[in-house]
């Protein structure tokens, strides 16, 4: 690998890594790694705890603080039960339209992040520029958290953050935050025609679900707040996507599991609602352990997130604004790995090719426009650091 590749090569190259969230992403790791050191760029690695995938991040440019973190996942989402009509791990173009898991969550912009750092180590910038690409995004931004600690006093502190999800390259500078639970409800069975001397788990966790509809209804018709009212819906909503239990119908179910999430808008605390899901839990249990001391509600912490609150004064949104000519106002409910560098003291703001709507999709792809696009913006920053 001596040669300089084009962004789109890099693409192909990284979508032929099946890195899914379970399962290792070393491999494109250790291509990565490779390919930066034949152009004398030294990476360097954060491995999680088993060492079954690592994060990886580089500096170019002088030796010095304050400058350009270009941040991305390697992680995809599965492609099980997905009806794909062309390979899902390669590369394919047709009707103006790149083809391939991840083209735009997010190897799309790791791409052209791997190949903008090459072109800024050649040009010799002279404002730094970094690349931090993360693992485990997909299933929580776990890894981000983690990579950042990684990244202090190994690499000189940059000052700036472009996280590369999928904008169609508008300037997003706010976000929801996010914090998920997995309930287990413990019952006793007892045959259904004596239901009132056992505890159904699933009843007793329907109320909880029941609770969280009324939550939603609550903070629907609520006035949202000026920070809130940005986002859409302008409130925090609370969701279950999964739910499994019982053993027959006629017993009392001994067992009711779900997750419960919540996606929390700018300018609340999450562990608020935490602690008002923990309150109805305590409320619920006390009445199931009246009749069976057994009963018992477990929850589980499973996902944090804070949230990513627009500010004044970002330099990293004025410096994507003068490199895209974008000056909307942008906040979306999803949330990314940009507000881990904001709660750790960076300016972030959301900036990328492709468009969200498609990813996680079978057939999932950027359009070659778009691609081109996000290289020509890169292509803009690499001048602005050289200046």
């Amino acid at each position: 690998m001596t040669d300089r590749l084009s962004a789109r090569e890099i693409l192909a190259a990284l979508i032929q890594f099946p890195t899914v969230s379970r399962d290792s992403n070393l491999p494109l790791i250790d291509w990565v790694e490779e390919y930066l050191g034949t152009h004398g760029i030294a990476a360097h690695r954060h491995w999680n705890e088993d060492r079954s995938k690592a994060a990886l991040f580089a500096h170019v440019g002088p030796d010095e603080e304050g400058g350009v973190i270009l941040s991305g996942h390697t992680d995809v989402v599965p492609t099980d039960g997905q009806d794909w009509t062309r390979p899902a791990f390669e590369l394919t173009e047709a009707d103006g339209k790149l083809f391939g898991r991840g083209t735009t969550d997010m190897k799309g912009f790791d791409a052209l992040a791997i190949w903008a750092l090459v072109e800024a180590h050649h040009a010799g910038v002279r404002r730094p520029m970094q690349i931090a690409l993360s693992y485990d995004e997909e299933v929580g931004c776990t890894g981000a958290p983690p990579l950042i600690a990684a990244m202090q006093g190994v690499v000189p502190r940059a000052r700036d953050v472009i996280v590369g999800e999928p904008t169609t390259m508008q300037a997003v500078t706010g976000h929801k935050g996010g914090i998920s639970f997995w309930v287990h409800v413990h019952g006793f069975e007892v045959h259904s025609s004596i239901l009132y001397k056992g505890v159904s788990a699933i009843m007793e966790g329907a109320k909880l679900i029941t609770w969280a509809n009324e939550v939603n209804a609550e903070q629907a018709a609520a006035k949202p707040s000026d920070l809130a009212a940005l986002f859409d819906p302008p409130y925090t909503n609370v969701h279950i996507g999964q739910i499994s239990g019982g053993t027959a119908h006629n017993i009392t179910a001994k067992d009711c599991e779900f997750g419960l999430g919540f996606r929390v808008v700018p300018g609340e605390d999450p562990l608020s609602w935490r602690e008002r899901l923990l309150d109805k839990v305590a409320e619920i249990e006390a009445g199931m352990k009246a009749i069976r001391p057994e009963a018992s509600i477990e929850v589980v912490d499973t996902f944090s997130l804070p949230t990513f609150v627009p500010e004044e004064d970002n330099s990293a949104e004025a410096l994507v604004r003068q490199l895209t000519g974008d000056n909307a106002s942008h906040h979306v409910s999803y949330g990314t790995e940009a507000s881990h560098f904001q709660a750790t003291g960076y300016k972030a703001v959301v900036c990328g090719p492709g468009d969200i709507a498609v990813a996680h999709q079978p057939d999932e792809y950027i359009t070659v426009a778009e691609f081109e696009k996000g290289r020509h913006f890169m292509r803009r920053l690499v001048e602005n650091l050289s200046a």
